[in-house]
């Protein structure tokens, strides 16, 4: 987060999905290339569907939307074009979700996915250093997650870890643990999205069943002390989203956001953007929501983006420096 004459916070990025980074112009631009039919008139109407009530509401549009990524080059332009705004937003390492089956499903090669995604990696790398974290989408088949998995083995040296995303209700984690499990046994970092719109116990089963590193939102573990006690002990980190969680009915207010609640218990949380795109700001802008919204300070959010740096995969030496850059911050 910025003021005048204030050089942004230095963070990492580590809840981040590339496609929900996709702007309006840049949905009504590519369907023009691309020759792709959307229901919308106009970049105004687009926006007007961006009211949600719930995550499925959601992901009834942010799907549709990724029908205009056709090629390698589509999926490098939209990448790069994040790339390019984090030197602004004070983000020093991205560790980026991307859903290759939304677009495998439509007969787009996973190569010309994580290509298209590598090139800006590549071209931004001197200002931005990038992983990608390939999530498996929790509503559709195991089977196919599976079939994900193995289409991507020519690639892993591009990819750093593997998530899970989409629907959660309905869905836990331990319907993935074969999957996990491969994923692991490839040298894959597991993280997963748990307890944002389902139970705090779907947290304990991405631990105990996926053996995530990492834990995306986790905010309702809140609710259950002997598992924030287990989270505080084992400093399992947990990538909080708060302007996704408002938007998408989690919880009714930036004001009642747990955020402050889970930094009181000692818990390893840091502060992410989410879907930026549709939820009304990167990662400058949910910081500020946590200074103005929930009142925290400048040692508060100096300790959320420290959390983000050791959370990160990078190695010791990079994240040393990374979090030399967040204690060196005057807010």
């Amino acid at each position: 987060m910025t003021t005048t004459g204030t050089p942004p916070l230095p963070k990492a990025e580590l809840h981040l999905h590339i496609e929900g980074t996709l702007e309006p112009e840049t949905v009504l631009e590519l369907a023009d290339r691309n020759d792709v039919a959307l229901p919308y008139r106009d970049v105004e109407d687009l926006r007007s569907r961006y009211e949600f009530t719930d995550l499925q509401s959601f992901l009834d549009v942010y799907y549709a939307n990724m029908v205009v990524l056709r090629t390698r080059d589509d999926f490098a332009e939209l990448a790069s074009a994040y790339l390019r705004r984090c030197p602004g937003e004070g983000v020093r390492h991205v560790e980026m979700f991307f859903d290759p089956q939304a677009h495998t499903i439509r007969g787009i090669p996973i190569g010309d996915v994580i290509g298209g995604l590598t090139d800006a990696i590549t071209e931004h790398a001197g200002t931005v250093s990038a992983g990608l974290i390939l999530c498996f989408l929790r509503d559709r088949p195991v089977s196919e997650a599976l079939d994900t998995l193995r289409a991507a083995e020519p690639y892993l040296d591009r990819v750093i870890g593997v998530g899970l995303d989409s629907a959660e209700v309905g869905h836990p984690p331990s319907t993935f643990t074969e999957v996990f499990a491969r994923a692991r046994g490839l040298g894959l970092k597991p993280v997963a999205h748990a307890g944002e719109e389902g139970p705090a116990d779907y947290v304990r089963e991405a631990l105990d069943e996926l053996g995530v590193l990492r834990v995306d939102h986790g905010i309702r573990a809140i609710e259950d002390d002997d598992l924030v006690a287990r989270l505080r002990r084992d400093g399992t980190p947990l990538t909080v989203c708060p302007l996704s969680n408002v938007r998408l009915g989690c919880v009714p207010g930036i004001g009642l956001h747990p955020l402050p609640e889970m930094l009181a218990a000692g818990l390893k949380v840091s502060v992410h953007s989410d879907d930026p795109a549709y939820f009304g700001g990167y990662a400058d802008r949910n910081y500020a929501a946590a200074r103005d919204g929930l009142g925290l300070s400048a040692d508060a959010l100096r300790a959320l983006a420290a959390n983000s740096m050791e959370a990160s995969f990078v190695d010791a030496g990079t994240r040393d420096a990374l979090l030399a850059e967040v204690a060196a911050w005057r807010g």
